[in-house]
């Protein structure tokens, strides 16, 4: 049975790395949203106040992902995801609804001192190499990590969570 497999974890915690080498090692096939949404949005981003114009568009963008994985699925492979959902209620409803449909699910927690973090970005933000999808400007660093929850013991409890080692690129 295919797996999904969701990879969440702070700005910069290096998500995208593991996440290619996961799909190599198990044929998965890695659907990253800020890949997808910095294709289809970025262009579009207002200067100013940007959260609402962002909220907006993930929302809709998880529903397009979410079909698209299911007909990874439905094809026998397994599913890597990379969703951006720092927020532990939004990534226990997603993880729910993946139970509730009877499919396979382990979670993967990344992450990493913020300072490390905070490098990582900025490095990537300067080479665009081969994870880069968008840039990821201070302010919202800062914001994305304090966003940032990790999972807690109700999410231990319920799903297969994963906490892999992740040397210092």
């Amino acid at each position: 049975m295919p797996i999904i497999r969701l990879i969440e974890g702070p700005v910069g915690a290096g998500k995208s790395t593991f996440a290619a080498d996961l799909a190599a090692r198990t044929g998965g096939v890695h659907i990253a949203l800020d890949a997808w949404f910095a294709r289809l949005f970025s262009p579009d981003r207002p200067a100013g106040d940007f959260i609402p114009w962002y909220v907006e568009r993930k929302e809709r963008l998880l529903e397009l992902i979410w079909a698209h994985s299911r007909a990874v699925l439905a094809t026998g492979t397994d599913a890597i995801l990379e969703l951006g959902l720092i927020q532990r209620q939004p990534r226990m409803d997603f993880c729910r609804r993946v139970i509730d449909e009877g499919l396979e699910l382990v979670m993967y927690e990344l992450d990493a001192p913020r300072d490390l973090r905070r490098a990582r970005v900025l490095q990537r933000n300067t080479e665009r190499g081969a994870t880069f999808s968008m840039v990821v400007p201070q302010q919202v660093f800062e914001l994305a990590s304090n966003m940032w929850e990790p999972s807690d013991e109700q999410e231990r409890d319920e799903y297969r969570i994963e906490y892999p080692s992740i040397l210092p690129r």
